[in-house]
């Protein structure tokens, strides 16, 4: 089987189980013709590969009736076609066996309620079926098993229900939109219920004399102002360096003690001043220069040795 008859085949399966609910196995109602037109090929396999699915080939009692009194008899046909599962249709009681175009009829009925799907190699018993809505039509052409497409009736079926199916949605969505009319509505009801509340309460409140909170300010419409986020964000200024200062032999000789302690008047015992780190630094540098001596001139120190002797006298 080609590939693109095998999907139109599978497609149109599909369409019989969606619209009339098929399902596998499938019951495949079987002819006398088309048994001993497949005495060469394999049918149950030929049946399931054209079908897409496993198959439960039946067989009706006049159809069997018909293979004993076929000419000449081929007892091997009737060995195979008595391995089919059997449908009784009620006209054994007969004498002679009603036609596949009568007995199939009866069973398939005017609605296919079981589901069959009828395998003939009778044209007018396969007109027939086509007049029935939801009966798959299958026969066999120069050894070709072949599937028909859907019949007139069984398109206006399927046609009908997408058709419903559609109003249905469309139903749906109207008693959607209705049910979204009525939730606005109550929250309409609701923020006007809020309002006058609100107005009863500051009417009692100007009355009785309490204060008012002050009402939000409007926001002005208009270009918005930069974005804060974007704006490059302002250097802070750095305060001006304290002035050094001056390095004079004077100070040299009186550097302060930074490393003294000292405590303010008013200050709990124990607190200690904060010094300042330039001071510190100021000191440390004045420690380690050396102080120089002061020389004395010779004339002061004769003359001083003069009085001395004077007053000694």
């Amino acid at each position: 089987m080609r590939g693109a008859r095998s999907k139109a085949y599978r497609k149109l399966m599909r369409q019989f189980a969606i619209t009339f609910n098929f399902r596998e196995p499938y019951q495949v109602l079987l002819d006398s013709q088309i048994i001993q037109d497949s005495a060469k090929i394999d049918l149950v396999a030929a049946l399931e590969r054209t079908l897409q699915g496993k198959v439960k080939p039946m067989i009706t009692q006049c159809d069997m009736r018909h293979l004993y009194q076929a000419q000449p008899k081929d007892e091997a046909l009737i060995n195979q076609a008595k391995t089919y599962e059997r449908r009784r249709c009620n006209h054994h009681e007969l004498e002679e066996p009603l036609s596949s175009l009568e007995c199939l009829s009866e069973v398939v009925g005017p609605t296919n309620k079981h589901r069959y799907i009828v395998a003939s190699q009778v044209p007018e018993l396969r007109a027939h079926m086509r007049r029935i809505p939801g009966v798959p039509l299958v026969y066999i052409n120069r050894s070709v098993m072949i599937l028909e497409p859907m019949a007139s009736s069984s398109e206006e079926v399927r046609n009908g229900e997408e058709k419903a199916k559609f109003r249905a949605g469309l139903k749906g969505r109207r008693g959607a939109n209705t049910s979204a009319g009525e939730k606005r509505k109550r929250d309409d009801d609701k923020e006007e219920d809020g309002e006058e509340s609100n107005s009863r309460t500051t009417a009692q409140g100007q009355s009785t004399g309490g204060d008012d909170r002050p009402e939000k300010k409007k926001r002005a419409k208009g270009p918005k102002g930069p974005n804060p986020l974007s704006v490059k964000k302002p250097k802070k200024q750095q305060p001006p360096a304290s002035e050094k200062p001056k390095r004079s032999s004077d100070t040299q000789e009186h550097a302060p003690d930074t490393t003294s302690k000292t405590h303010e008047p008013g200050a709990e015992p124990g607190a200690q001043l904060e010094v300042d780190s330039n001071e510190v630094v100021d000191g440390e540098r004045a420690g380690k220069q050396k102080r120089k001596r002061k020389h004395k001139p010779k004339g002061t120190s004769g003359s001083n040795e003069n009085a001395e002797q004077e007053t000694a006298v």
